[in-house]
């Protein structure tokens, strides 16, 4: 059985250290659906380091036997869940395919690439999970083509509400190797940030919506 709370630090620290994660309190960032944010996560920066990327395949191939069971194929999200999706099918030894984030506008106007199958046993993968939204159009576009989505995996959340109930509502389960509140609490022990930077993390996990609608910001 794996090690959650380890697996959660460890994924926690790599993400700092590399700078895959940044912690700006004091002058968020906007995110590209208007939400003003302390927290800024680019987990394709993992797949320059080989340890790293090493580690979060080898524990993502774990989480989805471990959650899972036996499934046919590995599906990533475009475009930062198919570099992903595609070390841990290789690990696996399982088929691949991709969703697009929305269908070619020239030659056959997939959406879906690569190989599926009606009743195919498919575990998603993607990157990161924010709201969820986007994660759960390939959800759909896949148990659209028939296929039995079992669930989704990833390498970070963001712990928001709005992830849980989209998920909810779709039925679709999902688990990730670490989280904002494993990162806020890693970061705090680790002097990453001080005691009023967490706070005002902690604030912003619990209405990320109307947390910092004043102040600069940086726009990703």
């Amino acid at each position: 059985m794996i090690n959650k709370s380890e697996i959660e630090q460890k994924v926690a620290e790599f993400l700092l250290q590399i700078k895959a994660i940044k912690l700006q309190p004091g002058k968020p960032f906007t995110w590209a659906s208007g939400i003003k944010s302390p927290i800024y996560c680019d987990n394709r920066i993992t797949l320059s380091y080989p340890a790293i990327r090493t580690y979060i395949r080898q524990n993502l191939s774990a989480l989805i036997q471990e959650e899972f069971g036996s499934v046919s194929l590995i599906a990533g999200v475009a475009t930062a869940g198919i570099p992903q999706g595609v070390l841990v099918a290789q690990d696996l030894g399982l088929p691949f395919a991709y969703v697009r984030s929305s269908a070619k506008d020239h030659g056959t106007g997939s959406l879906i690439e690569g190989e599926v199958y009606q009743g195919q046993r498919i575990v998603v993968v993607e990157d990161l999970i924010s709201t969820g939204k986007s994660s759960l159009q390939a959800v759909e576009a896949l148990r659209a083509a028939g296929c039995d989505v079992a669930g989704l995996v990833a390498i970070f959340s963001y712990n928001l509400q709005a992830a849980t109930d989209n998920f909810k509502a779709a039925k679709c389960r999902f688990s990730t190797l670490s989280n904002y509140n494993a990162l806020i609490e890693y970061a705090s022990d680790h002097s990453f940030i001080n005691k009023d930077d967490l706070e005002l993390l902690r604030k912003w996990r619990d209405n990320p919506q109307e947390w910092g609608n004043s102040g600069e910001s940086n726009t990703f």
